[in-house]
């Protein structure tokens, strides 16, 4: 885009009106690029065309009523879609197929602890309905994830979105901010967010993290312990879910809340992370915690580990139950952990998305799937 000012915003949607008119079908990048704006405006511009009756939003682009359905507007150029090879001529199938296909952009956090089945779950379901993913990592920041989110939107070929944003923090709060100002049917994995003057909620799909840590607590209330602890990660988003299902669960069989020990620390890559792992040891003898619920694997390992150094059984003198299950079968003794169920999170966000894609009426409701974590008992909390 140029730095000279450009036409004012009414103008600007006038010559797209214009621009329809003359050619009676436009592609969302091909306005862009004429218009010397973003891809972001000219979908906000459709939008408001749209709901005043003047055009009529398709997928990749924008027809006038009565114009024909331009669902081979979606194979718009992509700069990570492969064209066509040197000497090759596909035949009319194949270019229609690949003007069809439907391509979902999917931003995640991470791409090496966590959320590889998530991926391979929405790519599983992708798969099966012909349609195709393009994959970003991230890194927990939400400058990052907007710098991904920015290019995968101002490439103009995407349908759709799937997300894991950062939500807190000032930062979390713009990004979800500019989410929703984006004009992109998205769905959101493992986070929920609102804005807005009346907190309206974007579409999403989460693991019951609280469910799942309340399982746990339940587990060893059976065991016959008391004095259940806790042991969560800073920095993690998922803390504050699986803080909140041990304290209900806690509650539930009459716990002592302000006599369990809750303590938050660095995750284990931290260089204080071993200051802090001596800490949790040290109050979990002096309060007389018999079972602990630690999120997440990792740190779990880290606490076995450091318990059989200082001569502490495990799960003789202090039973331990992890939250992530990626890595708690690796352990010795294994780990007893909550499983959230991450490929079906996947299958489950593309299966939402598709929906929102296919159903053109802008009144349809948000959806939000919550789906139920697992118990997997090992040796860490049950003797064997």
């Amino acid at each position: 885009m140029s730095d000279s000012p450009g036409p004012l915003p009414d103008e600007r949607r006038a010559q797209v009106v214009e621009l329809l008119r003359r050619r009676g079908v436009v592609r969302v990048g091909d306005l862009a690029a004429e218009l010397d704006v973003s891809v972001i405006t000219i979908r906000r511009d459709i939008a408001l065309l749209s709901s005043q009756g003047l055009i009529r939003r398709v997928r990749g682009g924008a027809v006038l009523h009565g114009g024909p359905v331009a669902d081979t507007l979606a194979g718009g150029e992509n700069e990570d879609r492969p064209g066509p090879q040197p000497g090759s001529r596909p035949g009319p199938d194949a270019a229609e197929a690949e003007r069809s296909q439907v391509t979902i952009g999917m931003v995640v956090p991470s791409l090496n602890y966590y959320w590889p089945d998530v991926i391979r779950g929405v790519r599983e379901a992708a798969a099966a309905s012909g349609a195709r993913v393009v994959l970003r990592g991230a890194t927990y920041r939400a400058a990052d994830e907007r710098r991904h989110l920015s290019r995968l939107i101002e490439s103009a070929g995407l349908d759709g979105l799937l997300v894991a944003p950062t939500t807190t923090g000032d930062d979390g709060q713009e990004l979800v901010r500019w989410l929703q100002e984006a004009d992109m049917p998205m769905v959101l994995i493992e986070r929920t967010a609102a804005s807005g003057p009346y907190h309206e909620a974007m579409e999403s799909v989460v693991s019951d993290h609280a469910l799942g840590a309340g399982m746990a607590v339940r587990h060893m209330v059976e065991l016959g312990h008391r004095r259940i602890g806790l042991m969560t990660t800073t920095q993690s988003p998922t803390s504050p879910h699986v803080r909140h299902g041990w304290r209900q669960a806690c509650e539930e069989f009459a716990l002592p809340l302000e006599g369990l020990l809750d303590v938050s620390t660095v995750d284990q890559l931290d260089h204080e992370w071993p200051k802090a792992l001596e800490s949790v040891i040290d109050q979990c003898v002096a309060s007389g915690t018999t079972a602990l619920l630690v999120h997440s694997d990792p740190e779990a390992i880290n606490l076995v580990e450091r318990c059989q150094e200082r001569g502490i059984r495990v799960p003789g003198d202090l039973a331990i139950v992890a939250y992530d299950d990626e890595v708690a079968e690796l352990c010795d003794p294994p780990l007893t952990a909550v499983r959230p169920p991450k490929m079906a999170i996947g299958r489950a966000a593309f299966g939402l998305l598709a929906a929102r894609l296919a159903d053109p009426d802008p009144e349809r409701p948000t959806h939000r799937v919550v789906v139920e974590p697992t118990l997997i008992v090992r040796s860490s909390s049950v003797p064997q």
